[in-house]
Formats: C-alpha cells, sequence, structure tokens
C-alpha cells in the first residue's frame, strides 16, 4: 500500500493547474471529484514559476491548489520539477546544457535537457527539492513524491569525459587491468594514461563502436543520471522519511539499466503508451517486466492517455472500452494505481492535442470522461481488496539491460538479431496459454520456478551459470535459444568460444553461427523423443552448429551443408534438464514444445479460455482474484467450470459457461 491514508486503487494523474486561471481550478474540482479523482500529479513541469530567478522563489500558487484539493478531498503525489531548469538557469550557467554525441552543445528548451554530470544541475535540483519537501512536509494533502520525470539524458561533454574516466578509476583501479578488460591490444587501441580516455561520440567512430566502451559508457550514464535522482531522493527522506518516493519510467527504454533504478524507488512507476498495432501480449510483457524490477512488487501506472496520444505517426484514438481495458490489464498484472497524462488538456505546446480526462471542450459531455468516470466509479466499489496483492509464476524469462546493450552493440553476426524481438517471442507464446511469467534478473533467486527460460543470452555474467546450474540440479527445467554464453560481462569471448559457462549445463559446444538473409530458411527435423519423428519446422536468421557433449538431439538441421546436425538438444543435470534451442524456429515449433513442457510440469492456466482472452490471477494470503479481460472484437464464452466466483465490478454472481462482451472485465473472487 503507498499510503495508508489513501488505501484504495490510486486514481487520476498529471495536473497542470500553472496553465489556468483560478476559476478553472475551481471547475477542475467539481469534474475531478465526478471522475472519482483521488491523487493528482502535481509540479512536474513547474520549476520556472515555482523559482523565477537565483535568489527569488513563489510557492504562493501551490498553496492554494494544495489547499483547494485538500479541501476537496483529493491527494498529491508531490512532483520536484527537476526535469525541466528555468531559462535564467541556462543562460547564467551553461555548464548544465548537455552536449550530444555529435559534439554540438544544446541551447535551451525542452525537457530533460540538463547535463547528469553538471554540479551545478545538481545543486540547484537538491535545493529546490529540499524547500519543497520542508514547505509541504506537513501539508493533509501530501501522499507520496515523484522526483523529475523520464530520466535519460545522455551527455558527452567535458564535465562528463572527466567524470567517466573517474568512475572507470573505481571500476578497474590501474589502467592495465583496463587494458586488460577492454582488450585494447586490439587495433593498437591501448591507452598509457586516464586522460587518454575519451568519451564514445561521434566524433571517434571506433571508440563508439567498440564494444567494451560503449558497455562502460552505458552503465556510466546510467550511474550519472541515478546520481541526480538519489540527490534528490535523500533530501525529500531526510525532511518525509516514511513517505513514498518515485520517479516514472519512460516505458522499457533501453538506455537506463532499470534493474539497478529499482534498488532504489520505493515503488516502480512507469509510463504504458502503446502503439495502436501492439499485441495486448506487448503491453503484458512491459507490465510483467516492471513487476520484475522490483522481484514481484506491485507497481504504479503511472501515465496512459485516456485517449488519442500526439507523438505517435498515426495517433488513433483509443476505442470505446479500449482505455478501460488497458487500465485493468495493468491492474491484472501487478499495478495498484491507474494514471493519466494528463487530467486537463494543454492549451497550447507540444501537448496540446494530447488526449486528457477534461479535453479542450472543457466539460464533462465528453466519451472520453463518461469513460473515465465509470472507471473511477468502479475502481471505488473495488475498495482495498486486490491492493499489495502478489502474482505467483512458475515461469520466469530471464532478462538483462547489459546484455540487451551487449547483443546490439555487437558487430554481426546479423543486423535483425534483436534481443526483445527474441525475448517477446516466447514470452508471448507463454502468454497465449494464460501462463503467467515472472520477468527476473540473471542473478535472481531460480528455485521458486519449474521453468526458466533464458533468450539470447549472449552476455553471462559471474555467478549467473553456477546459479543455472543449481537451479537445474534441484529438478529445474531450463531453456537457453542460440547466440548463448558467448561473451562475460566486459564482452570478451569466452575462451573455448560458445556456449561458454553454460557448457557443463547444456552439454553441448557450438562450432560456428550461420547468418541468414531474411529470405533464406532452414528447418528442424524432429526426432525421437521430441515429437513425431521426422516432422518439420521452418528456421532461419541464425543457425548454431551444434555438437554434443553430454545432450541428447531433439532436432536436427534439413538442409544446406550442416544438415543432420543438431539444432534441439537437451541435457539431464543433476535432477533436472536442459535445452538449448540453437535457432529462430517457427512459432508453431515453439508453441508445441511450450504446451508440452508445461503438461510435463505441470503448469495450467487458472482457467482455459478462448484465444483474444487473457486470464491472469493475483493472491493475497489465500485468496486468489482471477482477472479475465476480453481483447477481442466479439463476445467470448467462458467456461468457469464448476467453481461459483463473485465479480467485483459488476457485484454479481458468476458461474458455469458465462458471456463476455469484447473488450468487457471480470475480477472474481471465489465463493
Amino acid at each position: 500500500m503507498i499510503n495508508p491514508k489513501l488505501p484504495v486503487i490510486l486514481y487520476g494523474g498529471d495536473y497542470n493547474p500553472e496553465q489556468w486561471s483560478g476559476e478553472v481550478w475551481k471547475e477542475d474540482m467539481r469534474l475531478f471529484r465526478l471522475a472519482g479523482i483521488n491523487l493528482v500529479n502535481l509540479g512536474v513541469f513547474s520549476w520556472a514559476k515555482l523559482q523565477p530567478a537565483e535568489d527569488q522563489y513563489d510557492f504562493e500558487w501551490l498553496d492554494r491548489i494544495m489547499d483547494m484539493l485538500a479541501e476537496n478531498g483529493i491527494f498529491v503525489n508531490l512532483a520536484t520539477p527537476t526535469a525541466a531548469q528555468p531559462a535564467w538557469m541556462s543562460r547564467k550557467y551553461p555548464e548544465i546544457l548537455p552536449v550530444d554525441a555529435m559534439g554540438r552543445k544544446r541551447t535551451h528548451g525542452k525537457r530533460v535537457n540538463f547535463c547528469p554530470n553538471s554540479r551545478k544541475y545538481r545543486e540547484f535540483s537538491v535545493n529546490i527539492t529540499r524547500r519543497l519537501a520542508e514547505r509541504y512536509r506537513n501539508h493533509s494533502a501530501l501522499l507520496m513524491w515523484h522526483v523529475a520525470n523520464e530520466y535519460g539524458t545522455y551527455c558527452y561533454c567535458e564535465n562528463c569525459q572527466r567524470a567517466f574516466r573517474e568512475w572507470l578509476k573505481r571500476r578497474y583501479h590501474t589502467i592495465e587491468e583496463l587494458n586488460q578488460k577492454w582488450n585494447l591490444s586490439f587495433w593498437g587501441h591501448t591507452v598509457y594514461d586516464w586522460e587518454d580516455i575519451v568519451v564514445p561520440s561521434d566524433l571517434n567512430d571506433d571508440n563508439k563502436y567498440y564494444q567494451p566502451i560503449m558497455l562502460d559508457y552505458l552503465r556510466f550514464m546510467t550511474e550519472s543520471n541515478l546520481e541526480c535522482y538519489l540527490g534528490e531522493y535523500q533530501a525529500i527522506k531526510k525532511i518525509t522519511p516514511d513517505l513514498i518516493v518515485t520517479t516514472n519510467i519512460s516505458g522499457h527504454i533501453k538506455n537506463l539499466d532499470q534493474f539497478r533504478w529499482a534498488e532504489h524507488v520505493d515503488i516502480v512507476a512507469w509510463d504504458n503508451y502503446p502503439l495502436p498495432t501492439d499485441a495486448p501480449s506487448t503491453v503484458a510483457f512491459k507490465h510483467d517486466l516492471m513487476r520484475g524490477l522490483k522481484r514481484g512488487q506491485s507497481y504504479m501506472l503511472a501515465e496512459q492517455t485516456p485517449s488519442s496520444q500526439n507523438w505517435q505517426p498515426y495517433n488513433l484514438l483509443k476505442r470505446p472500452g479500449v482505455m478501460r481495458l488497458l487500465s485493468y490489464q495493468a491492474i491484472a498484472h501487478g499495478a495498484d494505481t491507474v494514471l493519466f497524462f494528463q487530467l486537463r488538456a494543454s492549451a497550447a505546446g507540444v501537448e496540446k492535442l494530447h488526449g486528457a480526462v477534461i479535453s479542450h471542450v472543457g466539460h464533462e459531455n465528453t466519451r472520453v470522461f463518461q469513460e473515465c468516470a465509470q472507471l473511477g466509479r468502479e475502481l471505488k466499489q473495488l475498495g482495498k481488496s486486490v491492493l499489495d496483492s502478489r502474482i505467483h509464476s512458475e515461469v520466469a524469462i530471464l532478462f538483462d539491460w547489459e546484455n540487451w546493450w551487449a547483443v546490439e552493440l555487437c558487430s554481426g553476426p546479423s543486423r535483425d538479431l534483436k534481443y526483445m524481438d527474441q525475448v517477446t517471442q516466447y514470452y508471448r507464446l507463454l502468454y497465449e496459454q494464460n501462463i503467467s511469467v515472472d520477468v527476473v534478473r540473471p542473478d535472481d533467486d531460480l528455485s521458486p520456478y519449474k521453468v526458466v527460460i533464458a533468450p539470447l543470452l549472449y552476455m553471462v555474467k559471474p555467478g549467473v551459470a553456477g546459479s543455472i546450474e543449481r537451479f537445474v540440479g534441484e529438478g529445474g527445467t531450463f531453456l537457453a535459444s542460440f547466440f548463448s554464453g558467448m561473451v562475460d560481462g566486459n564482452d570478451r569471448i569466452f575462451s573455448g568460444g560458445a556456449p561458454g559457462e553454460l557448457r557443463k549445463v547444456l552439454g553441448i559446444w557450438v562450432e560456428e553461427s550461420d547468418a541468414l538473409f531474411p529470405s533464406m530458411r532452414n528447418s528442424m527435423v524432429l526426432k525421437q523423443p521430441a515429437g513425431e519423428e521426422g516432422r518439420e519446422y521452418e528456421c532461419g536468421l541464425l543457425c548454431d552448429i551444434i555438437h554434443t557433449e553430454t545432450a541428447k538431439v531433439l532436432a536436427v538441421y534439413g538442409k544446406d551443408f550442416y544438415a543432420g546436425q543438431p539444432c534441439f538438444t537437451v541435457n539431464q543435470h543433476g535432477k533436472g534438464k536442459a535445452y538449448y534451442v540453437g535457432t529462430e524456429p517457427e512459432d508453431s515449433f515453439l508453441q508445441d514444445f511450450m504446451k508440452s513442457l508445461c503438461r510435463e510440469k505441470k503448469i495450467k492456466a487458472p482457467i482455459f479460455v478462448s484465444k483474444g482472452v487473457e486470464v491472469t490471477q493475483r493472491w493475497k494470503e489465500d485468496q486468489s482474484y482471477t482477472f479475465i479481460l476480453n481483447h477481442g472484437s466479439t463476445s467470448a464464452v467462458i467456461d468457469l467450470g464448476e467453481g461459483d466466483y463473485w465479480d467485483l465490478i459488476t457485484e454479481s454472481e458468476k458461474s458455469g459457461n458465462v458471456e463476455l462482451e469484447p473488450k468487457g472485465v471480470w475480477i472474481l473472487e471465489r465463493k
């Protein structure tokens, strides 16, 4: 629970009253109450108004709106305004402005437009944060804190170069160790002094594309941005130690290691803006990834649009029922909030055409407002029933930001080798069976799971192979895919080749990897006991040429000079099994294999439903809450079996065969 002062699903979103007059504020209060809004994110981009000059502050307007919200029974997630520094600050202290990868100094404007290693920026950001905390620490409306907004600035200025060198000193200690770990004897890149190291910008293609350097710069920039956040976090905690502090993640962004960040937020908060073409499984994966950041804890849906967006190529309206469906999907995967950007549509600027609960017409007589109000009533009705409940999964997928970076920094074997594509392929095929999946770090405890899947585990960091060996040895089932076990944490090839430290558990070694053109296909020919002898499936993208040691061959390639060589193997290790899929198979192969694996391990969906219907469960002690969501455009008949259920949304009984309307949602409590 975020705060016992408000023990319900938090509902609301970003509010920017500084754009509007006091009369509009009063009308907004009426509309917020009508929509069931109980929380507003306040002050996200208000630094220029709060601090109009270096030695001048204006909190009077914020006092008034905080008081008005309190009078109307609405709580505040108070933001620090540090995602957009005032113009005077950029002008007076130009060191705050970042330098881009092409070496160009940015001018003032935009948001998140600061050098994360600027001492002046950090000084000013901590100062305004401390003043806000001191002023509002005892305000009745204050529920929690929201630091900055969507961190992710990369900078290549002299400040960053100096800080990068110091970071490398702490990591490697000596220049000799750095040369060894980065393998700088390659191409004569050897450095003799820390001053020889330059940031990997577009000014030097060797450095930009030299994987160990770039990999460390990505790590460094994660830490640099995190230090900005921590300065504000610590200032808040010193004054309001009992309040939750977070910052919002811009989706599953690639350029910051969010597992590292999760250690320092009290609750994960993320912004969900799916493309209209995104499959429900794509959105579900992102939710599960966010839940995995803090090892299964509930998270915040910090932003979504109630209708259209403004920044996509084609900003399709959310059709009736879709906003509600996506909101409940978030809750079904572990969210304890449903928040929007934005509550009132902006009058001008970049986001003036971005959807809002209150549109430009300014009243409640719109489709979007009525849908939001309906959802508000339903969430109020739910009360605290699902709060603090957890999802129990028997399957886990290993995910690693550093592995993501390393795979896609790699020069070869194929430009079509995309880490996220491989991860989501395996996830989707489990999702389509309504098998719950946890997304975990490679170094997490694997013992709670029956099956662990590691798609494209190219980088194997210290301790990971040992953890996998223990998991399999104790009876678990492990699945790795092609191009795994190639390099260590510094992107150095393992001695002895792939799969490196996974060789023992997988019982194989890989001689070569054939990267196929998009038009080229090979085939997988099954052998007993994998399935029907001789059955073929298409495969492509990459074909590992495998030699078995202790593993058994389950399928072989059907074509090319390596026809007849293994492409799918299983190795008995201790009490468990380790599978290796040495190519990218067609979906039907993985569908068949996943179904077989789940049957073998007695992993089942809570309720069997037709395609297009999603089923998840959240648990609180011995009480389950079963979410059934119909993503389809037609009604679906749900067979609830012999159980009797109570639907928390409609407050009605459900049993037997029941029809669920298109975009419909049930939350079922077993009677």
